[in-house]
């Protein structure tokens, strides 16, 4: 990609995903991961109805009469972005890849994370770990990021989503919101991995695929490549036999996904490649408001 295409593509996601951000999803975000934890504020005098277990004694002590401590939430935290750049995600059938609209994405929570005053930082992961960049805060910041997932050529093509959570479970150390960008598709286990991460972080999953992923046209014979492979096969897709062993298998795969976000309480949402993401994610972000 030429320098001047590179410029205009980045600055057409960061005006769109800008545009977004400003206008529909500040509020949502704020409202759907605010409250993280609870920071000491000050001391006052104890009222009736005040809980005794934020009696500070000290402070009693002293002056001979009860005292509270006051706590008001965090409003800072650190948002950490887990994106695949697998091989499989450079597939699109509808104009978009699943690459393309894994920009757009990290690009809108990038920005809402900036307007909530988080640091953000990214893990870029294939089948290994492919780069990290530390949490900052700043445009400049986020600017990088968005360069980055345009440009970023990963070194391997397979998937390994334990690898990703792994890295991240061990390198934040402080509770965090973690949204693992990915089309799922892997045949290495991942729920031990997920499991530990989603006790230490906030972990949210965010699906991309495309729907000629799920259900493929009988179109007679056609070779199928593997992105991360390169293997290929023919398959005679006009057969009744085939397109029903391979819906078996996608639903098999998908029930699978979901009892595994289920098991673990990890917030997830399905984002097509030929639909709008705004609506999942909005309907994501309200799940979590709802239950606060």
């Amino acid at each position: 990609m030429e320098a001047t295409d590179l410029f205009k593509k980045v600055r057409k996601i960061e005006i769109k995903t800008r545009g977004l951000t400003n206008h529909i999803f500040s509020g949502q975000y704020h409202s759907a991961f605010k409250g993280r934890g609870m920071t000491f504020s000050e001391v006052r005098e104890y009222q009736y109805g005040d809980d005794i277990r934020n009696i500070d004694w000290n402070v009693t002590a002293r002056f001979h009469k009860p005292f509270v401590k006051i706590f008001e939430e965090e409003r800072e935290m650190t948002v950490m972005l887990l994106i695949d750049v697998s091989g499989s995600n450079d597939f699109g059938s509808m104009g978009a890849t699943k690459r393309d609209i894994t920009a757009e994405l990290a690009a809108v929570l990038a920005f809402s994370a900036i307007q909530n005053n988080d640091k953000v930082g990214v893990i870029f992961f294939s089948d290994q770990i492919e780069k990290f960049i530390p949490p900052k805060k700043g445009s400049s910041h986020i600017l990088r990021i968005i360069r980055e997932i345009v440009t970023f050529t990963p070194e391997h093509r397979g998937t390994d989503i334990g690898e990703g959570l792994k890295f991240l479970t061990s390198a934040i150390k402080k509770r965090t919101t973690a949204f693992l960008i990915s089309d799922f598709i892997t045949e290495k286990p991942f729920e031990q991995e997920m499991r530990i991460a989603a006790r230490k972080h906030d972990l949210i999953s965010l699906r991309i695929t495309d729907k000629r992923e799920l259900i493929i046209p009988k179109i007679g014979l056609v070779k199928f490549r593997d992105n991360e492979t390169d293997k290929e096969i023919w398959v005679d897709t006009s057969t009744n036999a085939w397109n029903q062993a391979y819906q078996k298998f996608v639903q098999h795969e998908t029930t699978k996904l979901s009892k595994t976000f289920a098991n673990n309480g990890v917030d997830n949402t399905l984002i097509y490649t030929d639909e709008d993401y705004v609506k999942p994610l909005m309907q994501l972000f309200k799940r979590r408001e709802s239950r606060r």
